[in-house]
């Protein structure tokens, strides 16, 4: 095992790595509550999205562990599934057995282009400025679903949108929360969220807006069957043949494929596991993410991602792929706390979405907001997520702009192929959408 692993080459041992692999988990088990959450808003059975969760991110992270070797673990994103639930679903009306056929249909493009040379060709297609301004477009979108889950943002006729009753109590509990959740990774807590979320879920109990556990069944119990959802991805096929699909599809394959990228590289990074610049296994670690989405379309639950919360348990030692196998073990074993969903509400998970938001909208830092033929397309991405409720759309309208922008400063030249490509598809998505 400490062979296979290079537990010496790594200069690590079991304990750290066990340590690690807690911590990661820890830092993102916030997940498990969060996407049956999201996903039941799209129609889907809570228990059994709940059970696809752990399974999709065990047999993801596993993967990444023992095929990859590196410290990363998977799960259904966030942004995807809120991708999935709020504009695929609810926004453009398609079925979730459908568009969990596109999560697939998605993995399975992303397998042939992580087998394939074709990989680095289409990172190199899309501009770096406009990849981060998806990013943190998303944050601005999960963030704000997170504010209208809690009641701190309600419906307004006058302003479309305005604050909501801050006096009322589940309200208070949501902003409680949303503090406490701060102020603990502000002290540099990287299991904050999670531990927001277990303090908030008390108080909530002890104000009587929250309904406490009578027993140890209330907490563990059986596994929720997943046959509400498992296979439907499967029977679907058919239905995806529409350029509504086609854009969903792109659009699930897009954020996958960079989210992936930017969270290998920074997790590497911070491992010290990047060697002349270059990311070994990257193959084998795109090969693992985008299995994982294939499998957690099956079993029923949106894209499975790597976490950038795996940078928490590099944090405190882990470097080895065996961090990821105690990961994916915590997982398994989480399987048996279902119960819980019934505690955690709304009012509990919406300061996760909140503060998730707020760490992808970092990137606009790095956008080149100083040229302007850049941050035309950047901010209609950015501002037309949250305004339009449709990451897809957000992404339409940045991709249109941007070919004008540049052709209109003389850069024609710098614009990929595939960038035309997109424009032409984009322009036809909102001909069809009209």
């Amino acid at each position: 095992m400490k062979k296979y692993f290079q537990f010496e080459e790594l200069g690590t041992n079991f304990r750290t790595e066990f340590m690690a692999g807690l911590t990661t988990f820890l830092a993102m088990a916030y997940i498990l509550f969060v996407n049956p959450q999201t996903l039941a808003d799209a129609g889907m059975d809570q228990g059994a999205v709940f059970t696809a969760t752990a399974l999709a991110a065990a047999i993801g992270t596993l993967i990444m562990g023992l095929v990859a070797k590196y410290p990363v673990a998977l799960a259904p994103g966030m942004g995807l599934n809120a991708f999935f639930a709020y504009s695929v679903v609810l926004g453009m009306g398609i079925a979730w057995e459908t568009a969990l056929t596109g999560v697939m249909v998605s993995g399975l493009i992303f397998i042939v282009l992580s087998l394939s040379g074709l990989r680095e060709k289409i990172i190199n297609a899309i501009p770096a400025n406009l990849k981060l301004a998806v990013g943190a477009g998303i944050g601005l979108f999960i963030a704000f679903i997170g504010l209208i889950n809690s009641g701190i943002v309600v419906n307004n006729d006058a302003t479309l949108v305005g604050i909501g009753d801050i006096t009322s109590p589940t309200v208070l509990l949501a902003i409680f929360g949303l503090v406490v959740s701060i102020i603990l990774l502000t002290k540099g807590m990287k299991a904050g969220i999670f531990y927001g979320m277990i303090i908030t879920t008390i108080v909530g109990m002890i104000f009587g807006l929250i309904n406490p556990p009578s027993g140890l069944s209330d907490i563990v119990g059986s596994v929720p069957s997943i046959e509400p959802t498992f296979g439907q991805a499967l029977l679907h096929l058919s239905d995806i043949f529409t350029l509504d699909m086609l854009v969903v599809i792109l659009t699930f394959l897009f954020v996958d494929f960079f989210d992936t990228a930017g969270t290998l590289v920074a997790v590497a990074t911070q491992a010290g596991l990047i060697k002349d610049n270059k990311l070994p296994r990257a193959g084998r670690a795109l090969l693992a993410d985008s299995t994982a989405t294939v499998a957690g379309a099956i079993i029923g639950t949106s894209t499975t991602t790597s976490f950038v919360e795996s940078t928490a348990g590099v944090g405190v030692g882990g470097r080895s792929g065996f961090t990821s196998v105690v990961t994916a073990g915590f997982f398994l074993l989480a399987l048996f706390f279902s119960p819980l969903l019934g505690i955690v509400t709304s009012e509990v998970t919406a300061p996760a979405l909140i503060i998730v938001g707020v760490m992808m909208a970092a990137q606009l830092r790095n956008i080149e907001w100083d040229r302007f033929e850049i941050a035309v397309p950047a901010f209609f991405i950015v501002l037309m997520m949250p305004l339009t409720y449709s990451i897809a759309t957000g992404i339409a309208v940045g991709f249109v702009f941007y070919p004008i922008t540049m052709i209109v400063k003389g850069r024609a030249k710098e614009i990929h192929p595939i960038m035309y490509g997109l424009f032409v598809i984009f322009i036809l998505y909102f001909i069809f959408l009209s």
